[in-house]
């Protein structure tokens, strides 16, 4: 992949920060939430890099996999799987709303699956060799951590500390998402 050479430079001027904190992942039955994914995702084109999305709240956490479920027709009915994990990245951007705006994202759309330049800029920040992104979450008042696996280094932790089975429809029902 061919990156900006201007975004390059403006993430560049971002020092990265050391996490070591739990983040929380929601999954189906039967993944393993520390597995990382190739698929498609708001800050990694398909192919790209391994990722895992994780998010700095439970709630965070069962918001991004309920929007996508709800997408699904009929709704799924089986509950997912809510895990506590212990995370540590060496190499971390933080990036805010106003930082996100600066790099040309358009929050107006920003819930919206038009991933484009947000993947640009995730691609530039693994390209960068960071091994992680905090940046606020699409899905509920938080951030997320996202976790750049080719570059996460075996030195660093990627723990599950608890997994819990949550009802996903009852969550979604109870705080207006669906």
């Amino acid at each position: 992949m061919v990156h900006d050479p201007d975004l390059l430079d403006r993430l560049s001027a971002f020092t990265p920060i050391r996490f070591d904190d739990v983040v929380f992942r929601a999954t189906r039955l039967g993944l393993d939430p520390l597995t990382g994914s190739y698929a498609r995702g708001r800050w990694a084109p398909r192919d790209s890099t391994q990722v895992l999305y994780t998010s700095l709240e439970m709630d965070g956490a069962i918001a991004e996999i309920a929007f996508h479920l709800a997408l699904l027709t009929p709704y799924p009915t089986k509950p997912v799987l809510l895990h506590r994990l212990r995370a540590t990245t060496r190499t971390t951007i933080r990036l805010l709303r106003a930082d996100l705006g600066g790099l040309g994202v358009d929050f107006s759309h920003y819930e919206s699956i038009n991933y484009a330049r947000t993947q640009a800029i995730g691609a530039a920040v693994s390209f960068l060799e960071c091994d992680g992104l905090i940046v606020p979450s699409a899905r509920w008042s938080c951030d997320n951590l996202v976790i750049f696996m080719d570059n996460h280094r075996l030195e660093e932790t990627l723990d599950r500390e608890q997994s819990d089975s949550i009802d996903w429809l009852a969550w979604a029902r109870d705080r207006g998402r669906l």
